[in-house]
């Protein structure tokens, strides 16, 4: 979804990914989609998504689940939590980071493995002089 103009207060949670290339104000919620602040994008509002690739500007405090990039003319006031982060040369960046490790799914304890069973030599195949 591209998105265009001024989207009044809050207007969350996003079903797809969002291009914002206009004003927003409130707070934005794409937990498993991106957000794409266009060259002509102001956001004024708190932000979670999975990942936020930023071309305009931000005022607020973004979550991300995946990644965050900011490109070279991007500017952002707020702090940043994520697990990874890009940040280009010539990018404002004002705040604070948290990288934080990526939430991995609890793996299933691990089987028990059988032992490995030990070569049996047996009285017809021992090695010559060792009947």
């Amino acid at each position: 979804m591209k998105w265009q103009g001024v989207i009044p207060a809050i207007m969350t949670p996003f079903r797809e990914d969002l291009t914002v290339d206009g004003e927003v104000e409130g707070a934005l919620e794409l937990q498993e989609h991106r957000l794409t602040v266009g060259p002509n994008g102001k956001v004024n509002a708190n932000v979670k998504a999975r990942e936020v690739v930023v071309l305009g500007t931000i005022h607020g405090n973004v979550e991300v689940g995946d990644r965050i990039d900011l490109r070279k003319d991007a500017k952002l006031v707020g702090d940043i939590k994520t697990v990874r982060i890009v940040i280009e040369d010539g990018a404002y960046f004002k705040g604070s980071i948290d990288i934080v490790k990526p939430e991995v799914a609890k793996a299933p304890p691990p089987r028990p493995q059988p032992a490995p069973v030990a070569a049996v030599a047996q009285a017809g195949n021992a090695p010559e002089g060792k009947k």
